[in-house]
């Protein structure tokens, strides 16, 4: 049995799910702190470097991503990596929300970003506490409980 063959934890419903709310507010609140990783090849750096920091992986992929072999093969490497290393995963889709949230306080680039993955990391030496992030660890662990080892979560646009 592999990740993906267990359910996912889900809210495909329309108005904004109050995790999915939560969410955003770490996501701003961590990249406002620097402690926000973007991009697949950097988060690997960050992973191997300094697992014990990472709080919170976000593997973000929309549906027509499904047929994506590389990006597949990436989110299955580090799902892998995040559950050796107990390290919360969640699964999002919602792309274009997603750059909204991370690129309204990033300065402007020509390259566009890597939200394939997005890794929120907690230092030792600057921790900090967020209720919207132990509302989002919750969502985790009671998708766990329920033997939904990859929850899922629906950014709406706005």
């Amino acid at each position: 049995m592999t990740l993906e063959d267990n359910e996912t934890c889900d809210n495909h419903e329309e108005e904004m799910h109050p995790v999915a709310s939560a969410l955003e507010q770490v996501l701003d609140a961590a990249q406002r702190r620097d402690s926000l990783t973007v991009g697949v090849y950097e988060s690997a750096k960050l992973m191997d470097k300094d697992p014990d920091s990472v709080v919170l992986c976000l593997l973000a992929a929309d549906p027509e991503h499904a047929d994506n072999v590389a990006l597949s093969i990436h989110f299955t490497l580090i799902q892998a990596f995040c559950c050796d290393n107990d390290i919360n995963i969640l699964r999002v889709s919602g792309l274009q929300r997603l750059s909204e949230i991370i690129q309204s306080q990033s300065e402007p680039s020509s390259e566009p970003m890597d939200l394939h993955c997005i890794l929120v990391s907690n230092p030792h030496n600057n921790p900090w506490k967020c209720s919207s992030l132990d509302e989002v660890f919750n969502y985790c662990a009671e998708c766990r409980s329920r033997n939904q080892w990859i929850p899922f979560m629906s950014l709406v646009d706005r």
